[in-house]
């Protein structure tokens, strides 16, 4: 049995290690629940959540590219009532902290959710500001930093729950929003959310999406989001989760390096549904091969001497 410490304390939200699960890749827990002990998983990033129950984009939705997928699910989900009733206390037999993803069209969709979700067993809140922000003519909250401070602002005024923002890649500059978030409230950022991509079937002529234009997602995003977690983690105080591309421990462990304080496991699952305890003891072999004691004594490492 491996003697290092694998706990992260992300500013007062304690994992007992720092692997997680992107929301939208393992459902509510259960669907991966044959093949992984979710009691050793340092938090579950669950299916996002809107108020009420959707049903998501026409198929196809979801389509495979080189090194990734695309994706334009829609966030089908079941709404937050039935999230609480009928999924939460599935997931509370467990000794892993709950995250639940929120999604909103409006400032106010996101307070009431954070508000309906603060009275549960959930131990922390992600905020999803990739959505399109309706009032404001639909352009994504997370592309402008007022937006990104308002929007994290008005959330943290309504919930005392721990508050994690989501940002997204699509940006002009990644420090900028990391700040943004950072100074409205958040107590931890998250990043990066997918990139915007397309595919298209040469020979019916049309796109591959129903949709046309999708997230991409998988290892071939990894570069991009290991470079603005570098540039996050130097940008702010508080602790980040890395995720884009993580597909093994060495993934993990460069995110790790580049200054998160946890990972998060997305794609990777639904090609491997085992990788997040693959990577778990991997990184717990490349600690103790280095001659660490804790996990904690290589987030933000990174050495350019």
């Amino acid at each position: 049995m491996s003697k290092i410490d694998m706990s992260v304390d992300l500013n007062g939200l304690v994992l007992q290690n720092p692997i997680t699960v992107a929301s939208g890749t393992f459902g509510f827990g259960r669907e991966y629940g044959e093949y992984v002990d979710l009691n050793r998983l340092g938090a579950i990033m669950v299916k996002g959540l809107t108020l009420e129950e959707r049903k998501g984009n026409p198929t196809p939705r979801v389509a495979e590219t080189p090194m990734g997928m695309l994706n334009s699910v829609g966030l089908q989900n079941p709404g937050v009532e039935a999230f609480i009733k009928e999924e939460l206390p599935y997931l509370s037999q467990f000794h892993t902290k709950i995250i639940a993803n929120i999604n909103g069209n409006t400032i106010e969709e996101y307070c009431r959710l954070a508000e309906r979700l603060s009275d549960t067993a959930v131990d922390a809140l992600e905020l999803n500001i990739s959505c399109p922000n309706v009032k404001e003519g639909g352009v994504a909250f997370g592309r402008d930093p007022e937006m990104v401070h308002r929007v994290t602002r008005c959330v943290r005024q309504s919930t005392p729950k721990y508050l994690i923002v989501k940002l997204s890649p699509n940006v002009r500059d990644i420090g900028e929003i990391a700040v943004a978030a950072e100074e409205g409230g958040a107590d931890c950022i998250s990043l990066i959310n997918t990139l915007i991509g397309m595919s298209i079937d040469i020979e019916r002529q049309r796109p591959v999406l129903a949709r046309g234009i999708g997230g991409l997602s998988g290892p071939a995003i990894k570069p991009v989001a290991l470079r603005m977690v570098y540039e996050a983690a130097k940008a702010v105080k508080i602790p980040i989760i890395g995720m884009g591309g993580i597909a093994n421990d060495q993934d993990a462990i460069e995110f790790l390096l580049a200054g998160a304080s946890a990972i998060s496991v997305g794609t990777a699952n639904f090609i491997n549904p085992y990788v997040t305890m693959e990577i778990y003891d991997g990184i717990a072999d490349y600690l103790e091969r280095k001659g660490y004691q804790s996990v904690k004594d290589i987030i933000g490492k990174l050495n350019f001497s």
